[in-house]
């Protein structure tokens, strides 16, 4: 077996790991802290090709025995085989153009834009809260998307914390006691479909009420593909949205002259999102695919049914794409960055993730232009999980 990658020091620094294999190994077996083989793409124009390839599939729904086959002795597949549920993210087409159509007709961008002014409501009610010294996960990052994608969806405003906690637990499902991960992923659903029912007799508006009477007009969306696509939505609503709010300011916070930048020209906020997502993005690596048969990808073959993991991290910061990657500029060229998947799978929520982002960094820089980290970097810890990339915790000073 080969040596781990996924060890203290990708924990560490990802980046300065992934550069490392994009020199001398860009497709490289490994396995996951619970033990399940995978193979790991790193290059950006290898990384975007897998994502389009027939080859490699998603569809676990309909070989689930394939991450039990993966898993080495002594190894745990159980807290993985919890998570992979019956959504658009885990299936193949024409399954796949059917769940999107059919969340596509109730997702749509007006739905978003008009969301905006009570995400402003939400940023400011929060930020109002805080004192001169802060968490800025724990306090603003976190409950702000947990907040406005329970609103969109009609989750109670009682049940939010439970969102955040069942969220947190399912996405470390690689990493955490897959007792644990199984009860919140079984817990999370149960809670989803008895949502689900309440919208169905008593519809109120809300994001899930609409994709209840979706469900019933097209005859097309099943109980369980309803309820896991409210999963996905919740989590990745909410996941993404945290980490290119912390990792961005972070990055903010390494980098004063940008900061100062950005402080004296706003308008270069919708340029550094993006920069936000492409130097230090939310997502590590893209969720499962399986080989359906051998695939070559980057000189090396990839025998049939083996688990590939792409590294949209890596992709990134590949300088075959992107000049001087390891800069961090917010006056970059907005560039083709992975940040978000590519293929049919790039994230259906990627515009709420960018208007969530661009309500928050504009009130931050508006509020504390003095803000400053409140520990020592080397303090600093980050997830442990393969799928997200973000901090624990974030202390900051205002001023």
């Amino acid at each position: 077996m080969a040596e781990t990658l996924f060890d203290q020091d990708y924990l560490r620094d990802p980046h300065q790991v992934y550069a490392r294999l994009r020199a001398e190994r860009p497709v490289f077996q490994t396995a996951t802290p619970q033990g399940v083989r995978v193979w790991v793409v790193s290059r950006y124009e290898d990384v975007k090709a897998a994502c389009t390839d027939p080859r490699l599939s998603k569809d676990f729904t309909n070989h689930p025995h394939l991450i039990k086959a993966n898993e080495l002795e002594g190894g745990d597949s159980s807290g993985y085989e919890a998570v992979v549920p019956h959504n658009m993210l885990f299936v193949d087409p024409p399954d796949h153009a059917r769940l999107r159509r059919l969340v596509g007709r109730v997702f749509t961008a007006g739905r978003v834009q008009a969301l905006r002014p009570r995400v402003e409501q939400i940023s400011a009610g929060l930020l109002d809260k805080v004192g001169p010294e802060f968490d800025l996960l724990r306090d603003y990052a976190v409950p702000l998307p947990a907040m406005v994608i329970g609103e969109l969806l009609g989750i109670p405003e009682s049940d939010w914390p439970r969102l955040i906690e069942w969220s947190n637990t399912t996405i470390e499902g690689a990493v955490l006691d897959p007792e644990e991960v199984v009860r919140a992923a079984v817990d999370f659903t149960a809670y989803l479909g008895e949502l689900c029912e309440a919208r169905r007799a008593e519809p109120t508006g809300d994001l899930l009420s609409a994709m209840v009477q979706a469900q019933d007009e097209a005859g097309a969306l099943s109980q369980r593909e309803l309820v896991d696509t409210a999963f996905l939505l919740t989590v990745a609503g909410h996941e993404t949205t945290v980490h290119l709010i912390g990792n961005g300011m972070l990055a903010l916070l390494r980098h004063p002259e940008q900061f100062a930048a950005l402080r004296a020209d706003p308008g270069l906020l919708p340029g550094a999102i993006e920069e936000f997502l492409r130097f230090d993005g939310p997502v590590s690596t893209s969720t499962l695919r399986f080989t359906k048969e051998p695939v070559t990808i980057g000189g090396t073959e990839i025998p049939q049914g083996q688990l590939v993991l792409v590294s949209f991290l890596s992709a990134n910061r590949d300088a075959a794409q992107f000049g001087d990657p390891d800069r961090f500029d917010v006056t970059r060229a907005p560039g083709q960055h992975v940040a978000f998947g590519h293929g049919i799978h790039y994230c259906l929520g990627a515009p709420l993730a960018r208007t969530e982002g661009a309500v928050a960094f504009g009130h931050l820089l508006e509020r504390f232009p003095g803000l400053r980290l409140a520990v020592p970097e080397d303090r600093l810890a980050w997830r442990p999980g393969l799928l997200m990339h973000g901090l624990t915790s974030l202390p900051v000073r205002a001023s």
